[in-house]
């Protein structure tokens, strides 16, 4: 259907404000590389709207793509005919329920709003993105979020209680209760959990909350390799135990060009640097004390705890900064990766290796969270800095995800799969795990309007 009968027709059951009039901040994508096309941008301000607009596009069979803050780096919210629904009209905190430690919010709440509105309740939700201020909920979960406190309080699949959400023939699946057990059969809300909006669009979510840390000790340790990181993370780990909530792997480079970026001074000069937060939900006044003797007895004797605030807002504005200054270099052909975290030495050591060689030029961006096993493998071609460097993409690629495969890794930790990735499914999922995965979206979605052409190879 052209795209203005099909507003023409939305236009019937959907308000003025729920058809934007400007649809071009909703039509790039956050890398700027891939654009939508040929359709019509609606916002629906209630649920029932959503449920209206899902209906009527199975009706007419025209396609739908959901689409949160659109943050995402692997091209999952972009439509090429069709319709966009952009969930930032659905924006309420529901419910707060400090018996269950709980929040139910709008899948269109951003993230930032949610941890303010459990602080202002006395309660802490623990996931933390770069992309916090702008990103959704919604969109959290249907990539299965990740971020700074992984280690510590697992992905968005570990701090979803309940889920809200709008069948593919626009019935509505809603278990927002905050039941903290429930083995009545299969559990449901992690299809939608990482589905990437093939599924179901989520439109509300119930989520855990947490006591907020009373105690944080942060640090800032240069080491001479990644091997003595992975010594040290697991010595933390058997000593702080879940108090460790953080532990950062930034490289030399990484770090000179966030300092850079940042104008602030670099804390240490080393090859590899990890930045580590301990938190007690318990005033703790030894803390500080426990960990700088447990680094100088551990190999962490080139560190620097946080004195104040500000010392430690300095050294995660230095972690957080490193994607901010690597786009002042230009175009770079970005990884989001996971190893077994035994294997991240081995893996950058023999990656590297392996791209310097054919590419003698090419400088490593490596930085990530080792804590738990992902990374942010990207590489620079300094005499090629515009978008034509994606001729590259696809023999880099192959050098990384061989690696990255070589070591029982993953091509996609935290970013999902999206358009970008989607023909390298096949070499980290089985030819059944495909096939089943194609069996419950054919269940759920019979005609494929969900999202088409996102996550499952063609």
């Amino acid at each position: 259907m052209h795209a203005a009968l099909l507003r023409q027709q939305l236009a019937a059951f959907l308000s003025p404000a729920e058809l934007p009039d400007d649809d071009a901040p909703f039509l790039l994508d956050q890398r700027k590389r891939y654009t939508s096309t040929d359709c019509v941008v609606v916002q629906p301000a209630s649920v029932e709207n959503v449920k209206k607009t899902v209906r009527f596009c199975a009706q007419h069979r025209i396609a739908i793509t959901p689409q949160g803050g659109n943050t995402g780096l692997v091209g999952g919210s972009v439509a090429h005919g069709g319709i966009v629904l952009n969930l930032g009209k659905l924006n309420r905190i529901r419910h707060i329920n400090l018996a269950d430690n709980a929040i139910t919010v709008d899948a269109g709440c951003i993230l930032q709003n949610v941890q303010t509105a459990a602080a202002e309740h006395g309660r802490f939700f623990p996931l933390s993105l770069a992309s916090e201020g702008s990103c959704q909920i919604g969109g959290n979960i249907a990539c299965n979020a990740g971020g700074l406190n992984v280690l510590r309080y697992g992905t968005m699949r570990d701090l979803v209680l309940g889920l809200e959400v709008v069948l593919p023939n626009g019935e509505l699946v809603s278990h927002l209760h905050p039941l903290h057990k429930n083995t009545t059969g299969y559990e449901l809300k992690h299809l939608f959990i990482g589905s990437e909006g093939t599924l179901g669009i989520i439109t509300g979510a119930t989520l855990k909350l947490f006591a907020p840390p009373q105690t944080t000790e942060t640090a800032w340790v240069g080491l001479d390799n990644v091997q003595a990181a992975i010594s040290l993370l697991s010595n933390i780990k058997n000593h702080f135990a879940e108090r460790l909530c953080s532990f950062e792997l930034v490289s030399r480079f990484a770090l000179e060009l966030s300092a850079a970026h940042s104008r602030l001074a670099e804390p240490l000069h080393a090859e590899w640097h990890i930045l580590l937060e301990l938190t007690d939900s318990l005033p703790r006044h030894d803390l500080q004390d426990e960990l700088a003797e447990f680094l100088c007895q551990n190999g962490g004797e080139h560190s620097i705890i946080a004195q104040n605030d500000q010392q430690r807002r300095d050294l995660w504005t230095l972690r957080e900064n490193i994607s901010a200054a690597q786009r002042t270099l230009g175009t770079s052909i970005k990884h989001d990766i996971a190893v077994p975290i035994a294997h991240t030495a081995a893996f950058i050591e023999q990656c590297g290796r392996d791209l310097t060689a054919q590419y003698p030029d090419i400088q490593l961006v490596v930085f990530g969270h080792l804590g738990d096993g992902s990374l942010h493998y990207n590489t620079f071609f300094p005499n090629e800095l515009g978008d034509s460097v994606y001729r590259r993409e696809e023999a880099v690629n192959a050098t990384v995800y061989r690696h990255v495969l070589h070591n029982h890794g993953t091509i996609a930790a935290e970013h999902g799969i999206g358009t970008l990735k989607k023909s390298w499914l096949p070499q980290v999922r089985t030819a059944d795990e495909i096939a089943l995965m194609r069996a419950i979206k054919s269940q759920l979605d019979p005609n494929h309007l969900f999202n088409p052409n996102k996550l499952l190879p063609d």
